[in-house]
């Protein structure tokens, strides 16, 4: 088996055709390394032996290529070092023989060309590309925790210059062929791709007897005086800005995610020695990423996890796929108007109900803002922004459900409310058509009480700003049915959402573990000054504190969830056990200070100023307590991640890369984690179980592992977050 193949046509140009046989994408691997090797070697024959004019590299697959082999560099640990440093070196080495064979050289793309693909096309003195904007390229590496290491750091800072480099390497930001071709990284474009090759034929054989020349036959950086574009790190201009880009860095990592930082540093480093040793740098940073735990928690989730889920992991498989045309969003505040504006813009027509006209018009009215925005920016048409608002139909009047295959109540968190508009849409909808409830909490099982359809019902937990956040939370009650369940799935990856399924409980998953998140940050003020808490928690890694969070969401929501919560275990003749942040909350809000609505809570909101912690929070902390800056991050960590577990031993959460997927996307968890469940797997079982146990001797029986895990360690099963 190869994956590439070395031909010469009748023109004597020589091709390198990519295709891994047996396999539907092309890939960085051990096998393509050594047949990479061999077609060079081959080449370099042929040129010299004056039997060829030019090289054209193209690919038989739908992609022209598809990156690195993530399996390999998975499960490579700090014993595969080596052969990872000998694999990037051979496949370097081969690129540079073709690059300096001196000869014109044309990359032919005619599907997306990410990670290793990009590379290749780069080591191309001239690349032509198929007119698509559905085709991509460019180096998302950093996304899964990684670098580019086949040579795109190295080119892509040649070609651009450090600064205009860095959102292509430090973001993973893509690029269309139009995009490409405006940053000179694309020379050639054709309408058809059965004509990339007679393009490449004829641009070879215009240049086949050119001397050696820029572009043609010889790359930039291979040519003497040549200058890095903007100037290397040594240059005035640039010395002056790059002392400030590690502390941006830093700002937006927190100092957990290493890629950014070993990125810009195989930039700036690279940059000020030759092309080759630029090279060996490249390497020794993405091995030394590639062997790393960050990167294999974050591939863990953001690759399997998250693919699995994209695959329907979750779904059932009997039930057949389905489409949506029409659907309906009962209520036009924020998370209605939000919804209907995601439906919109994937060219769904939307009924958008509420009690009024005016109410109604006002919820299109927030899609119609964030289509001029777009359309002000250039980023879409104003007549494109006119279709998209024109499939938003606001209506008072039930009756427009009729025809909506699914509905969607997105009304108060109010049982009493949300049983009137079931029973109300219930009756002009089709016996067939499914209703959704839009709940961050009220138990599906109960809501569904109201409705006459019972196994068509379920919960679809959509998370703010609608438009921005990419979880939705499907719940299922007792009752849901596996068509409900398929076609509510269905949905959610058209409206370009990532699903994750769970089944019915108080809080579901995400808000359940929010819920802990919140309320452990709040009773750390009774141990720790507030500052300290927020900054433990940006250093762990949290986009938000749980202090700052909390007054956006409001200490009297928490306080309603308390309230209702109890209310519904004493109708079961259950207690709720207190927590020590119940005190603080009912302080708060004895003195008025609920959260940001209402200009105080944990935070003072001046006028004209940033806001600030409120100086009388530290009397909270009766005792002057000052506990370790570990302790106080690790507390926020094991909170949540014991809870998941328990939402695992209880069976609310079906899958871990649900847990995972969950945690990071809908409730802020660390990326650098990998998820909840996945902290647990790497930190390691035994460790996890025994951290546990010094924090519940320390600061209570929350921190108490579920039964299940200390059975797992008992019986010496691995922990995979799967019951």
């Amino acid at each position: 088996m190869t994956s590439v193949k070395y031909q010469k046509d009748s023109n004597n140009i020589a091709h390198f055709i990519l295709d891994k046989e047996n396999a539907s994408a092309n890939l960085m691997d051990l096998a393509f390394a050594g047949d990479f090797a061999s077609a060079t070697q081959q080449l370099a024959s042929d040129i010299a032996n004056e039997n060829v004019v030019g090289v054209i590299i193209r690919s038989t697959k739908s992609t022209f290529f598809a990156g690195g082999d993530i399996n390999m560099l998975f499960k490579a640990g700090k014993d595969d070092a080596e052969q990872i440093m000998s694999l990037c070196t051979s496949i370097k080495a081969s690129m540079r023989t073709i690059e300096t064979c001196g000869k014109p050289v044309v990359a032919c793309i005619a599907g997306a060309a990410m990670g290793g693909g990009w590379e290749i096309a780069l080591s191309a003195h001239h690349r032509i590309v198929l007119k698509s904007n559905k085709i991509k390229m460019g180096l998302p590496e950093v996304t899964l925790g990684l670098l580019p290491g086949g040579g795109g750091v190295t080119r892509m800072v040649r070609l651009l210059g450090i600064e205009a480099a860095m959102p292509y390497l430090m973001q993973g930001k893509l690029l269309t062929p139009e995009q490409a071709g405006s940053l000179g990284l694309i020379h050639g474009f054709v309408d058809d791709e059965s004509l990339l090759v007679a393009k490449a034929t004829t641009w070879i054989q215009e240049h086949q007897t050119q001397a050696l020349t820029v572009g043609v036959n010889v790359q930039p950086w291979d040519v003497k005086g040549y200058k890095i574009p903007g100037g290397t790190p040594r240059s005035p201009k640039v010395a002056s800005t790059l002392p400030i880009a590690p502390t941006i860095i830093r700002n937006g990592t927190k100092g957990t995610l290493p890629a950014p930082e070993l990125i810009f540093a195989t930039m700036v480093e690279g940059a000020q020695v030759d092309f080759d040793n630029a090279c060996r740098i490249e390497t020794r940073y993405f091995t030394e990423l590639t062997i790393g735990s960050v990167s294999k928690n974050i591939i863990n989730t953001f690759w399997y996890n998250l693919n699995e889920i994209k695959a329907g992991g979750n779904r059932p498989s009997a039930i057949e796929k389905r489409k949506f045309s029409k659907i309906g969003v009962l209520g036009a505040g924020m998370m209605g108007a939000g919804i209907a504006y995601s439906a919109a813009i994937k060219g769904i027509a939307v009924v958008l109900k509420d009690t009024s006209l005016e109410n109604a018009e006002k919820g299109k009215d927030y899609s119609a803002k964030i289509l001029n925005k777009r359309v002000a920016r250039g980023r879409l048409t104003a007549e494109k922004a006119e279709g998209i608002l024109a499939l938003i139909q606001p209506s008072a009047d039930v009756a427009d459900l009729a025809d909506c295959e699914f509905v969607i109540e997105a009304v108060f968190e109010n049982r009493d409310l949300k049983a009137v508009v079931t029973k109300e849409s219930e009756a002009v909808m089709s016996e067939q058509a499914i209703f959704a409830s839009n709940t961050s909490t009220l138990p599906i099982t109960g809501l569904a009480e109201a409705s006459a359809r019972p196994a068509n019902f379920i919960g679809m937990h959509f998370f703010s700003p609608v438009e921005k956040m990419q979880l939705v939370e499907i719940i299922c009650g007792e009752k849901t049915s596996e068509k409900a369940l398929a076609r509510c799935y269905d949905l959610t990856l058209q409206l370009g959402k990532t699903p994750i399924v769970v089944n019915d409980s108080r809080g579901f998953y995400t808000s359940r573990v929010f819920g802990t998140f919140v309320k452990e940050g709040i009773a750390l003020l009774t141990d720790a000054h507030p500052a300290s808490i927020e900054n433990a928690a940006y250093m762990a890694g949290f986009p938000v504190g749980p202090l700052a969070i909390t007054d956006e969401v409001s200490l009297t929501l928490l306080e309603k969830i308390s309230s209702q919560t109890k209310a519904d275990l004493a109708l079961e003749g259950k207690t709720l056990t207190a927590h020590p942040a119940d005190e603080i909350i009912n302080d708060m809000i004895a003195k008025g200070r609920s959260g940001k609505a209402n200009s105080a809570g944990f935070y003072q909101y001046p006028v004209d100023a940033k806001k600030h912690l409120w100086p009388e929070l530290t009397t909270y902390n009766t005792q002057k307590n000052a506990i370790s800056f570990i302790d106080i991050k690790e507390r926020l960590l094991f909170i949540m991640a014991i809870e998941t577990a328990r939402c695992v031993e209880e069976g609310v959460l079906r899958s871990t890369g649900d847990g995972n997927i969950g945690s990071v996307f809908g409730i802020g968890y660390p990326q650098w984690t990998g998820g909840t469940l996945q902290f647990i797997n790497q930190y390691g079982l035994a460790k996890f179980i025994t951290r546990a146990e010094e924090l519940t001797a320390l600061y209570g029986e929350r921190f108490s592992v579920p039964a299940s895990l200390c059975d797992m360690l008992a019986s010496g099963q691995a922990f995979n977050g799967e019951k």
